[in-house]
């Protein structure tokens, strides 16, 4: 038995979702067992960490690659050194190759989660071949590979990025606990000058081309057409910012239900905006896990979700959700009013979607099988 703590060294330069998934790990990791210490960007905040980390450093790493690369491998480098780890945890893929560069030579475990391949991501063909060919160049420099999901892993042994002994599934998961044992309430519909016994759909994410705002609004129109001449008052919600943010308030504008659409900007509690939907969406293009559907499911909210990568390891249509095609604004207006118009599907998916996050994507069960991953790669 190990007399003294494994040290884990952490480096991340992607805050937003990266962030959040680091603090749910630590929470839940044993600290009488795990030492932490986190190499960050800047764009990473100190306090946010309390209680959850033995040491702290920022240094300047960028989401592109540029002349800065060299410095923070490295003073990445120096900080592996200081700190002499058991294991080396990079997060996501641009510190994931700064820090598996950093890490060469020096006697150590290495793990990398990409959160995501970079090289699944919508862009163009030459983006796509770099960002595969440096992760088949740096995965021989760590031992060990987790995949947020099945898809992800699928996705690596299609593109050859390794060996499929070195990867390893660990489903993303959220913290019920913390969700269950929080303040509800605190956002109204009042205060989206929403009324009470409207219909509301909503999405969390980004106002950007991989969320796929734009499907989103045009299911939103199909929707209020749809329902014109009932009884139903339909609003929508999107909780996030992006740059596609004019270009969809104007598409809601030119046809003529700017006052139904609602766009919160960031948000620090999007799930106190989850609380009023009646039904969720998350419409994605591509999508490496989607940690807004277990989200979605934490809250007791119906969804409807595009088939699309890691989304239907996740959803299985017609029992924790619907799915439909991607870019199919036709079809989310049709799932969203069948989740309306049958109580007993929306009764049932929201049961089944309690079950399985409770089940498959708690917060707890992503430490333990993290704690289990690091005592194996320690003995």
């Amino acid at each position: 038995m190990r007399k003294n703590k494994i040290r884990i060294l952490h480096v991340a330069q992607a805050a937003g979702g990266v962030d959040r998934y680091i603090r749910m790990l630590l929470k839940y990791l044993d600290k009488e067992k795990f030492e932490n210490i986190l190499v960050c960007s800047q764009d990473f905040h100190e306090e946010d960490y309390k209680g959850l980390l033995d040491s702290f450093e920022q240094i300047e790493m960028t989401r592109a690659i540029g002349r800065t690369d060299l410095k923070a491998i490295k003073e990445v480098r120096a900080l592996i050194k200081k700190y002499n780890p058991d294991i080396v945890y990079a997060h996501s893929s641009k510190a994931g190759a700064i820090a598996r560069v950093a890490d060469i030579g020096i006697k150590n475990c290495c793990v990398y989660n990409p959160h995501g391949w970079a090289f699944n991501m919508r862009c163009s063909a030459k983006k796509k071949a770099m960002y595969k060919a440096i992760e088949k160049i740096a995965a021989p420099f760590c031992d060990k590979i987790i995949c947020i999901s099945e898809a992800e892993k699928q996705s690596a042994l299609d593109k050859k990025i390794c060996r499929e002994e070195k990867l390893q599934v660990i489903f993303n998961g959220v913290d019920i606990e913390a969700y269950e044992n929080g303040v509800h309430g605190t956002v109204k519909r009042e205060d989206l000058n929403i009324p009470e016994n409207a219909f509301v759909v909503g999405m969390v994410g980004r106002i950007s081309p991989q969320k796929a705002p734009d499907v989103f609004v045009k299911m939103a129109k199909q929707v209020k057409e749809k329902v014109r001449s009932s009884d139903l008052n339909a609003h929508f919600i999107i909780v996030g910012n992006g740059d596609q943010e004019s270009d969809i308030r104007k598409y809601a504008a030119d046809n003529g239900f700017s006052d139904s659409l609602h766009i919160t900007g960031w948000v620090d509690n999007p799930m106190s905006y989850v609380e009023l939907f009646d039904v969720a969406c998350l419409l994605s293009r591509w999508e490496g896990f989607g940690l807004a559907l277990p989200e979605y499911m934490m809250a007791g909210k119906p969804i409807v979700a595009s088939r699309v990568d890691a989304i239907p390891n996740i959803i299985k249509d017609g029992e924790n959700g619907l799915l439909v095609e991607v870019d199919d604004a036709a079809g989310a207006s049709k799932a969203v009013l069948r989740i309306y118009k049958e109580k007993d599907l929306k009764e049932k998916i929201i049961a089944q979607g309690l079950e399985d996050v409770h089940n498959r994507f708690n917060a707890r069960r992503v430490s333990e099988e993290h704690s289990k991953l690091f005592d194996k790669e320690m003995d």
